[in-house]
């Protein structure tokens, strides 16, 4: 017999809801008016069923005289979904339910705070903010944000209300972590994962850029977090569903979200996808879309090698610098033409590739004024039309971490990789990503500029009186305080950096049929991880030897060819 159920339109959420204790209650409220005792009971891991004689259990019991009653509990860490309370007997005989007000929060401040006014809480994208009913002996799942902080307050005034139990209602995939990182430096093993975590909680329904605010797929975005993905978990069915996503929403000759940058990084993704898990029947798929748009974006290239597009964008750090961001625009445009070559190539479609080859010849006449952006000059030392030497040693070096973004941050990684400046590279990664963490961070922000760090209090503790609430004074465009997110995908560029530059692995062939590995270890002592393929997980270790040399050692699946230097 088929279940009725089963008759209708039915899709099956592939993710998994983890119920987590709070570990720390952070505020109480401890005033005549506002009565809360038993609190503590709420950190000892009670489940969420009620039970009819509720005196038989010991309860947080939470009375109005007045005031509400209120408490801000601490789960740990960053956590994507909502929080289940269950009650027991309450002192509304009538209404038989109790009436709370919920205040989610990635930081304490936000979760103190109220709607509006200068710190900019709201509640876009995500209900963090609300009143809801729980009935008496019942249990209710509340929310869905990001957060990792939760305030709760009894409104029902001159009653009581037992509490059983807070519980985070956590929803995120069970996915394995096959990839690793660890070094003799504790702070840089804990950026990788640090990172790693940060994409895990964005790999939702489709891969988000935010739990809490961006609750949405960018292509642009897409691009570091899938480089992470393919350097800790390998594939997953959350990036080609949300490649086809972006796809569809955006027929040619529509840009993706309106920017022709962000459908180059569609292509760029694509092409990174392929060469990580070499299916070539998914590449297929896109043939029409993607040459279709390869041509569009030829036909954006004036006969001198110009770039004629509206609404170019790289990162909003970089608005305020049109210049740069003009020259940036044109390297993404290298970046597309050359991979778009290839993937015409493999896709069999010799007219489209001959297209994107002549495009790239013609672009790379002209080499723009990056105009000191340190975003800019990345990109253009990354697609060869500045050398990465002299780019790093004049433009990105000087100053750093100053001058960069969570976004792209990475790029400007890679090309002080590709300088050769692996010390530099760790030296920022451990000040800019580092920093974050030295506030409490448990998992990686919007954005982050170094000075904010400067009598800044931290992220998990209400800020003491003369120093600075970092979430609720900083931040701008789209991400002007408590909106600012504080866990976004794209700010993992260093997981995936660490895994290709420091632990040295590179794909060469699809499907991750050949590997470079080269070490090259900065200060380090030691370094070793794993690195997920379709074939299978390849191990590496170097050590530093005692004369400077470093000894490596690679143990790879059969049918992986490894390419050392």
């Amino acid at each position: 017999m088929i279940p009725l159920w089963k008759t209708l339109m039915v899709k099956e959420d592939q993710r998994k809801t983890y119920y987590i204790d709070p570990v720390r209650i952070v505020w109480r409220s401890d005033n005549e008016d506002a009565i809360l005792t038993g609190a503590e009971l709420l950190l000892q891991g009670q489940d969420g069923q009620s039970i009819h004689d509720s005196s038989k259990r010991k309860t947080c019991v939470a009375r109005h005289a007045g005031s509400a009653p209120g408490i801000l509990l601490d789960f740990g860490v960053e956590l994507h979904g909502g929080v289940q309370i269950c009650v027991a007997m309450g002192g509304n005989k009538e209404k038989l339910s109790a009436r709370f007000r919920v205040r989610f929060g990635e930081s304490v401040m936000e979760a103190m705070s109220e709607l509006g006014g200068e710190t900019n809480a709201t509640n876009n994208h995500a209900t963090r903010d609300g009143e809801f009913e729980v009935s008496y002996m019942g249990a209710e799942t509340i929310g869905n944000s990001g957060f990792r902080f939760v305030r709760v307050d009894f409104l029902d005034v001159a009653q009581f209300i037992q509490i059983i139990s807070i519980r985070a209602a956590a929803v995120m995939h069970d996915v394995e972590y096959k990839g690793s990182f660890r070094s003799n430096d504790e702070l840089l093993n804990q950026i990788w994962d640090t990172g790693a975590y940060t994409v895990h909680l964005n790999m939702q329904d489709y891969l988000w850029d935010g739990i809490k605010r961006d609750r949405l797929v960018w292509a642009g975005d897409m691009h570091p977090e899938t480089s992470t993905i393919q350097a800790v978990f390998g594939y997953h069915d959350v990036v080609p569903k949300s490649l086809d996503f972006m796809r569809d929403e955006y027929p040619l000759p529509e840009w993706m979200t309106t920017f022709p940058t962000y459908s180059i990084w569609w292509i760029l993704v694509h092409h990174d996808w392929y060469m990580h898990n070499g299916d070539l029947a998914y590449l297929l798929e896109q043939k029409d879309y993607m040459t279709g748009l390869l041509r569009q974006l030829a036909g954006c290239i004036r006969s001198d090698g110009t770039v004629d597009i509206s609404n170019p964008f790289l990162d909003w750090p970089s608005f305020a610098n049109p210049e740069g961001v003009k020259a940036g625009a044109h390297a993404l445009f290298v970046w597309c033409m050359n991979a778009g070559d290839k993937l015409c190539g493999i896709l069999n479609d010799p007219e489209t590739k001959e297209l994107c080859r002549q495009a790239a010849q013609r672009l790379r006449q002209v080499v723009p004024n990056h105009n000191q952006s340190k975003q800019a000059a990345s990109l253009l030392a990354l697609t060869g039309l500045l050398e990465p030497q002299a780019v790093n040693e004049e433009v990105i070096a000087p100053d750093s971490p100053r001058g960069y973004s969570t976004f792209y941050g990475y790029y400007i990684l890679k090309a002080r990789g590709e300088a050769g400046d692996i010390q530099g590279s760790l030296d920022s990664i451990r000040a800019y990503w580092g920093g974050m963490l030295s506030l409490g961070a448990t998992t990686f922000w919007e954005d982050f500029d170094i000075d904010w760090l400067n009598n800044a209090a931290r992220i998990d503790e209400i800020t003491p009186e003369g120093r600075v609430d970092v979430h609720g004074t900083y931040g701008g465009h789209c991400y002007q305080g408590y909106r600012h997110s504080l866990c976004h995908g794209w700010a993992s560029g260093p997981t995936a950096w660490l895994t290709e530059y420091v632990l040295g692995v590179r794909v060469e062939e699809p499907g991750c049929r050949a590997l470079r590995v080269t070490p090259h270890l900065g200060d380090l002592q030691w370094v070793e991880g794993t690195f997920p393929t379709p074939l299978g997980i390849v191990s590496v270790r170097h050590e530093k030897c005692e004369d400077g040399s470093i000894h490596t050692k690679v143990e790879a699946p059969e049918g992986i060819r490894i390419i050392r230097e």
